[in-house]
């Protein structure tokens, strides 16, 4: 029983009660940042060949 008990325990104490958002979320965001990032960064070649 007190293997099941530390198992759960795996955050430490402050963060127990702070809610996580789901993994893909963040993967999510983590895509929307990057294309933005390069759109910005790369705006005139990417322009470029629709010209």
């Amino acid at each position: 029983m007190s293997e099941e008990n530390n198992n759960e325990e795996l955050r430490p104490s402050k963060m127990r009660g702070v809610a996580f958002p789901k993994a893909k979320y963040g993967v999510i965001l983590a895509v929307i940042v990057i294309i933005v990032v390069n759109f910005i960064f790369y705006k005139e070649t990417i322009f470029s060949f629709f010209k």
